[in-house]
């Protein structure tokens, strides 16, 4: 029996991810209020049951119930009931732009600004985050990516440390990206614009990719960094870290930081972290032409 509780921030994507659950052959019921655990676990462990997987969705709907959710969990696991905690988070500046979006209110808040419900409700996720098996950021996902973080964890049964890594692209003449956690400048390499041949094609293309990479600086430096983004995770994840942002730049964000955002996306991707990639600028010069 596998029994998941799916909790965490309002608009960070626990109705999405129940359905998500569901669809893997999950049996889920959303907005139990807490108290009720208990009754509905000794139901769904029972031998003639006939379920093997049961995601309920917790959050703050409840309203002071919701306090009851730690007691309730404390209560299962005395019993001997083996249970985990899915928390889907999202930063402040993503959930406020999904309720305006969506012209939804904060549960929280009945007037009065989203934010204050944010704040509210953070305050009151505080343990049950601190509680969690696993913490899924969402602010920086679609929704492919958040389906394929559930089915690492609940298909796929891979290791999951509660970092998700976004490698980046861009454009330095575009802006920084905000959200960046690290930033690398990959302008000191050959810049194949300067080459005919080669400058409306993209860094996800070989001919750009083999002439970034013959150059033993390139390979130098993508080997250092490989090394230090392999020290440094272990420690984020230690922090508590749950979402890495590495952001890595030339001056157009078409061919140099590609190329290298690649190389290092596919070096992540064989050590099994969860890891994202997305090249922010790379279609930017040929709209601006257009």
């Amino acid at each position: 029996m596998r029994f998941v509780i799916v909790t965490g921030m309002s608009g960070a994507g626990k109705s999405i991810s129940l359905k998500m659950l569901e669809d893997i052959g999950f049996f889920c019921v959303d907005n139990l209020p807490p108290v009720l655990i208990n009754k509905f676990a000794q139901i769904c462990f029972s031998p003639d049951s006939g379920i093997d997987k049961v995601a309920l969705g917790i959050d703050t709907r409840g309203g002071n119930l919701f306090t009851e959710l730690l007691n309730e969990i404390k209560k299962l696991e005395n019993e001997g009931y083996e249970l985990e905690v899915l928390f889907l988070d999202a930063n402040d500046q993503t959930l406020v732009k999904r309720f305006k979006e969506t012209r939804r209110k904060h549960p929280l808040v009945s007037e009065g600004r989203i934010q204050n419900g944010i704040d509210k409700e953070r305050k009151i996720l505080e343990q049950a985050k601190k509680r969690a098996n696993f913490i899924i950021d969402t602010s920086k996902l679609l929704t492919r990516e958040l389906k394929s973080e559930l089915a690492k964890i609940f298909l796929e049964g891979k290791k999951y440390e509660n970092l998700i890594i976004t490698v980046l692209s861009f454009g330095f003449k575009y802006g920084i990206p905000s959200d960046a956690d690290l930033v690398f400048d990959v302008r000191f390499i050959p810049n194949p614009f300067y080459i005919p041949e080669l400058k409306e094609k993209s860094g996800n293309e070989k001919e750009i990719k083999d002439y970034v990479l013959k150059w033993d600086v390139s390979n130098k430096f993508i080997d250092k960094l490989d090394d230090m983004i392999n020290f440094l995770i272990p420690n984020y994840i230690q922090e508590g870290k749950n979402q890495l942002v590495i952001a890595i730049g030339c001056t157009g964000g078409k061919h140099r930081s590609v190329t290298l955002a690649n190389e290092l996306y596919n070096r992540l991707l064989k050590q099994d972290y969860s890891t994202n990639i997305y090249h922010r600028d790379i279609e930017k010069d040929s709209k601006l032409k257009n």
